[in-house]
């Protein structure tokens, strides 16, 4: 795995669960980072902290990323602090709440795809050009299983966003390629502990997803935060336009 000593990374949706640990790994690889949240700063700040006793640059950043003026200033304000950017992590998104067919309206259509789908767009566009910039750069975008198989019950939108942004890094892949960026994505299955799964999921439903993971157990934010280190670490590898999908064995592409 490359040294992410001395390069500038931004985490959005940084404040727990996955956020908080590729954060946590980018931190200990080496990276100065900024760290973006929208609702709660406490795990980002203590993150803040660990990093600026280790000897590296650390920011806190609050934004609505639905917004495409906050958005902007986002990485204004991360470009600014850091002298540059070599890492992008869009893991901003929710699921929102589950709704069948039926009980989709337009509104809610809008706020699940804008908050998958419309916000990474925001930040990506307004980093691209200190990516280039930067050279040998990297976006790791954090997808879900639900993007491949479907989703459980009334997540036909947010299960219809995440395949999407994974169709995104293939696309947007080719078209950065040239210009010295790789664009990558992850898919988690089940990741325990998480606010998501916390929220959405029922102790019933994750042991029944449980009892059909082929390796016995749910995952944990960790097993997502090593391979997008990596993914973010391997800054002059030969990685691009590729979707790693991790779960268990659940689901393999």
């Amino acid at each position: 795995m490359g040294s992410l000593k001395g390069k500038r990374a931004l985490v959005t949706g940084a404040s727990q669960g996955i956020g908080a640990a590729i954060a946590e790994g980018l931190i200990d690889a080496g990276a100065d980072v900024v760290l973006h949240y929208f609702q709660s700063d406490a795990t980002p700040r203590a993150l803040a902290k660990k990093a600026e006793a280790a000897g590296q640059r650390a920011l806190v950043l609050k934004a609505d990323l639905r917004k495409e003026s906050e958005a902007t200033d986002l990485v204004a304000q991360t470009t600014k602090f850091l002298g540059g950017l070599d890492v992008l992590i869009n893991n901003a998104g929710s699921l929102v709440a589950r709704r069948k067919l039926e009980e989709v309206d337009l509104e809610f259509w809008d706020e699940v795809i804008r908050i998958n789908l419309t916000t990474m767009m925001f930040v990506t566009r307004a980093a691209v050009p200190a990516l280039v910039a930067a050279g040998a750069s990297s976006i790791v975008n954090i997808a879900s299983l639900a993007g491949r198989k479907g989703g459980h019950g009334g997540s036909l939108v947010y299960s219809s966003a995440k395949g999407a942004l994974i169709t995104w890094t293939r696309a947007l892949s080719a078209e950065l390629g040239p210009k010295g960026v790789r664009v990558n994505c992850v898919a988690p299955g089940l990741i325990l502990g998480t606010r998501f799964h916390d929220t959405h999921t029922t102790k019933e439903s994750a042991d029944e997803t449980v009892r059909g993971i082929p390796l016995g157990r749910g995952g944990s934010s960790e097993d997502i935060a090593r391979p997008v280190v990596y993914l973010a670490s391997e800054y002059d590898g030969f990685i691009t336009g590729a979707t790693l999908d991790i779960n268990g064995g659940v689901y393999c592409a």
